[in-house]
C-alpha cells in the first residue's frame, strides 16, 4: 500500500468505531443474498445473535488502526486462520468476501466512499487476504503431511455416546473409512458439520477435543441447550437427540491455537467454567497419560453437582496422581457433604480462595468458559501478579472479548 492509501484507511477509523456493525451487517446481508451457498459455511446462529457481525466489525477496525504495522495482529490472524482451515475456507472464498465488502463500504458510506478510498480499502483487503491465504496454506499442508491427516470434510461414525452429566454427553468419533486420525495438540478443536432440514443448510460448529490424542478416535463433549430452537443450539441438540450410536457426522481436521505448551516444565493451572472445561480436559489427560511430572492445579466452576460433567473421573485422577490438585466451585452446592469436602467451595470461581490467595507466579494459566467468566479470571490473575504472557484463554464462538 502507498502512504496515501494507508492514510485514507486510517481516516476511516472513527467511522468504523461508530458504524462498524452497521457496515458488517449490511455486508453479510448482501453476501448471503448474492451468494446463498455461503450460508452452508457460516454459523447462522452467530448471524442471528449478532456475534459474527460484531466480531468482523472489531477485526476490520483493528486492521484499520494498525495498518502501519499489521504485525501486531499476528496472534488474532493466526486464531482466525485456524478457524478458517477447520471450515475448509479456500482462496476463492476471499475473492467473494472482498467483492461484497468493498461494495458494502460504497453502499453504506455513500458519497463519502470516494474512488480513492475504495481503491485503498481494496488494496488493504487484498494484502490481508494474501496474508491469510498464505498462513492457511501452511496449515493445510501441515494437516495432510501427518499420518491420518486430511483437509476438507471427512465422515466419522459415532461409536459411543456417554452421558457425563444432566447436560453434557461425550461422543466418541471414529473415521468411517477405518483409517487413522491425526494427532493434535491438547486444547485444539474440530469443526463438525450436519445437515439441518429445518434450515435446508449444512451447518458447522466447533467442539473442543476433550481427551488426549490417541490415533484412533476423537472425543467431543457437548452441552445440550435445553429447549433451544435457536440456531445457536440446533447442532448441539441434534447431536443429542437425533444422532444415534452408529450415526455419521463430518469433521474438519483438528485446529486451534489455544494449546498446552508441551515443551515447558512449568506448573499448569487449568481454570474452567461449565462446558469450558472440555479443552482443559484434553490438557489434563495429556499431562497425566504422558507421564509428565509438572504440577497441575485443576479449578472448575459449575452451577451445581447435577450438571457437573466429569466430576468423578477428574476427582479419581487427582486422587491417583499426587502432582494434581483438584478444586471445585458450585454456585448452589447440593445439601449434604459436598460443601464440606476438601477442595470444594460455594459460589463462583474465586482464585483468591486457593492456597490463601497465593498463586504460583511461575505457572502457566489456561482459562476457558463464558466470556464474563474469562474476563473475571484474567482480571483476578493480573491483580494477583500473574504476568500477562502466562495467561492463556479461549473464547468459544467469534472473538469479541477484550481483557
Amino acid at each position: 500500500m502507498t502512504p496515501d492509501q494507508k492514510e485514507l484507511v486510517t481516516a476511516t477509523v472513527s467511522t468504523l468505531k461508530e458504524h462498524g456493525v452497521l457496515l458488517t451487517t449490511h455486508f453479510y446481508r448482501r453476501m448471503f443474498e448474492h451468494n446463498p451457498e455461503l450460508k452452508n459455511v457460516f454459523n447462522m446462529g452467530n448471524q442471528q445473535n449478532g456475534k459474527q457481525q460484531m466480531a468482523l466489525a472489531l477485526a476490520v477496525l483493528a486492521y484499520a488502526e494498525h495498518i502501519e504495522d499489521p504485525s501486531v495482529l499476528v496472534p488474532a490472524v493466526t486464531k482466525i486462520g485456524h478457524k478458517h482451515v477447520s471450515l475448509d475456507i479456500r482462496p476463492e472464498h476471499y475473492a467473494i468476501v472482498g467483492r461484497h465488502l468493498i461494495a458494502s463500504i460504497a453502499e453504506v458510506l455513500g458519497e463519502a466512499a470516494t474512488p480513492a478510498l475504495l481503491d485503498a480499502w481494496a488494496t488493504a483487503y487484498g494484502e490481508l487476504a494474501s496474508l491469510m491465504s498464505g498462513l492457511e496454506s501452511g496449515l493445510y499442508q501441515k494437516a495432510v503431511n501427518q499420518e491420518g491427516g486430511w483437509t476438507g470434510w471427512r465422515p466419522f461414525t459415532v461409536k459411543r455416546k456417554v452421558e457425563e452429566s444432566a447436560e453434557i454427553t461425550s461422543f466418541y468419533l471414529y473415521p468411517t473409512d477405518g483409517g487413522k486420525v491425526a494427532d493434535y495438540l491438547p486444547g485444539q478443536y474440530v469443526s463438525l458439520r450436519l445437515f439441518l432440514p429445518e434450515l435446508n443448510l449444512f451447518q458447522p460448529r466447533q467442539y473442543s477435543l476433550s481427551s488426549a490424542p490417541n490415533g484412533e478416535y476423537y472425543r467431543i463433549s457437548v452441552k445440550k441447550e435445553a429447549g433451544s430452537q435457536h440456531p445457536d443450539g440446533l447442532i448441539s441438540n441434534r447431536l443429542h437427540d437425533f444422532v444415534p450410536e452408529g450415526g455419521i457426522v463430518e469433521l474438519g481436521a483438528p485446529a486451534g491455537d489455544f494449546t498446552l505448551d508441551v515443551t515447558k516444565p512449568t506448573p499448569v493451572v487449568l481454570v474452567s467454567g461449565g462446558v469450558g472445561q472440555t479443552p482443559l480436559l484434553s490438557m489434563l489427560d495429556y499431562l497425566v497419560t504422558s507421564g509428565s511430572k509438572r504440577e497441575v492445579v485443576w479449578v472448575h466452576g459449575s452451577r451445581n453437582p447435577r450438571v457437573h460433567a466429569f466430576r468423578e473421573p477428574v476427582a479419581a485422577l487427582a486422587a491417583r496422581h499426587e502432582q494434581v490438585q483438584h478444586h471445585v466451585f458450585y454456585d448452589t452446592p447440593a445439601t449434604g457433604s459436598d460443601e464440606a469436602e476438601a477442595g470444594h467451595y460455594a459460589g463462583f470461581v474465586d482464585l483468591r480462595k486457593l492456597n490463601g490467595g497465593t498463586l504460583m507466579p511461575e505457572a502457566d494459566y489456561y482459562v476457558c468458559g463464558p466470556a464474563p467468566f474469562i474476563r473475571k479470571q484474567v482480571q483476578d490473575l493480573a491483580a494477583l501478579g500473574v504476568p500477562r504472557e502466562s495467561i492463556h484463554f479461549e473464547e468459544f464462538g467469534p472473538a469479541t472479548l477484550s481483557v
